[in-house]
């Protein structure tokens, strides 16, 4: 499986690509105007911690199939190799998908509202597909349309992976990989929640403290 970040906060890329196996980085227009800086700015930055095996996944701002072609062409100029095109599952979308294909350009099908979108979205030739879990959730099951995509997806030989995207909770996370989800992206603090519990830091105190305790020192060697 694949463990994406959510962001385009600079520091916490760096951050969790020093403690963790980093595959990647999703951001979409939202994410960026919220780090205060310039599109380019954004993107040279990230690319500047990435590595050449880390891809990178940039969502067009265009509504209509030809402009969401174009900055999709934009897009795929940036970087040599994994780089992706987000474009949303819209009418316009999906036929921009069609044409993507035709050209190689790699393209991850976001705002996926349901199994069935996501589903024509394989269809029309998507490399990667980012179902909303949370904001689905909010609407029914989240979890559930992502398992039922999944399945659809095998039982019709279809090669497009899943990012599972929008999460809110480790829980949604949990159950999405014991699933068999190929891919997630989670924003920073939810992956914070993984990484930590207060029973492990309790038990590494405790282990120190019994060593100090008994050797005078809180290091193996003396």
């Amino acid at each position: 499986m694949e463990l994406i970040l959510d962001t385009a906060d600079t520091s916490a890329i760096k951050h969790f690509n020093e403690y963790l196996t980093i595959d990647g980085v999703t951001t979409n227009p939202t994410i960026i105007t919220k780090s205060k800086k310039e599109f380019h700015a954004v993107i040279d930055d990230i690319l500047s911690i990435l590595n050449d095996d880390q891809a990178l996944y940039v969502q067009v701002l265009a509504t209509d199939c030809a402009g969401i072609v174009e900055e999709a062409k934009y897009i795929h100029s940036l970087r040599k190799q994994n780089i992706y095109a987000k474009i949303p599952v819209s009418n316009e979308g999906l036929k921009a998908i069609k044409e993507c294909k035709k050209l190689g350009i790699k393209v991850l099908a976001t705002a996926i509202y349901s199994a069935e979108q996501g589903f024509l979205a394989a269809l029309s030739g998507a490399d990667a597909l980012a179902p909303y879990v949370n904001r689905m959730d909010n609407l029914g099951n989240g979890v559930e349309n992502v398992l039922d995509l999944i399945q659809m997806l095998k039982v019709n030989n279809l090669p497009t992976k899943i990012i599972a995207a929008s999460f809110k909770n480790t829980r949604q996370v949990h159950e999405l990989i014991k699933g068999g989800i190929q891919a997630v992206t989670v924003p920073t603090d939810v992956l914070q929640n993984m990484m930590d519990h207060p029973m492990t830091d309790i038990a590494v105190d405790t282990f120190t403290k019994d060593w100090e305790n008994a050797y005078n020192r809180t290091t193996l060697k003396s």
